[in-house]
């Protein structure tokens, strides 16, 4: 195959999020404990993740938008307290700093940097991990998320939108992402060429249809592949 982009999803592909995650609801737990103890007390973490998870339920419209989803769930955390103005732009600076404090796995950067220098890479994810923050915007050509797209992944409509941006027919792009269904599968039957960052080496799952074109144990080993099998340099 003949790859001139790519696109690359971002948590648990570059970083695992997990921990990022329960940082942020414990950062968030500990602002409210000082400053309205009142609705800590009654939205402790694993309550508030309740909430979170019934809004979500919820609002099937927003299943794109994991930021709006929290919003509301303030929100409605604040309103059960008898409290109809949550302050939302404080509350959320708190859990979205500790969200994007991330620890990217040992080989993603020198793997990125290495893929950037020859092919242009678009960010594409589900999530709304802030890429500036992180300090890794300037090596990406564009940045795809599904709160800006209308949809997410599996969708084939927010990897035609990151071909669009990026200007290269889906068949020329390589998507890589760490989740067989949101990004081996959804690349797939959007017309893109796929790879999965399979850090656990686990078998392809049954009933997901054909396998990756790609399944490799860290991003170092997409760098090395398309190093060595890519003719040219595109940029």
């Amino acid at each position: 195959m003949h790859i001139l982009a790519l696109t690359l999803d971002l948590d648990d592909t570059l970083w695992p999020v997990l921990p990022a995650l329960e940082c942020a609801d414990r950062e968030l737990d500990a602002y409210l404990r000082t400053h309205h103890p009142q609705v800590a007390t009654r939205w402790p973490i694993a309550a508030m993740r309740q909430l979170r998870a019934q809004v979500a339920a919820e609002r099937l419209d927003l299943a794109h938008d994991f930021t709006t989803q929290r919003h509301l769930t303030m929100r409605r955390a604040f309103a059960a307290c008898g409290l109809d103005d949550a302050p939302i732009e404080a509350l959320w600076e708190v859990y979205y700093a500790a969200r994007n404090r991330v620890e990217l796995y040992a080989d993603a950067l020198p793997a990125l940097e290495r893929i950037t220098a020859r092919w242009p890479v678009a960010s594409l994810t589900n999530g709304n991990a802030d890429l500036q923050r992180i300090g890794i915007h300037a090596h990406f050509h564009c940045q795809v998320c599904a709160r800006d797209t209308g949809v997410g992944k599996p969708d084939a409509r927010i990897f035609h939108a990151a071909a669009q941006q990026l200007g290269v027919p889906p068949e020329k792009i390589l998507h890589v992402g760490d989740d067989p269904l949101l990004d081996v599968c959804g690349a797939r039957d959007a017309g893109l060429r796929t790879a999965w960052i399979n850090r656990a080496r686990t078998p392809w799952p049954a009933g997901l249809g054909a396998p990756p074109d790609l399944d490799l144990p860290e991003l170092a080993a997409l760098a090395d592949w398309l190093e060595r099998s890519q003719p040219g340099d595109p940029l």
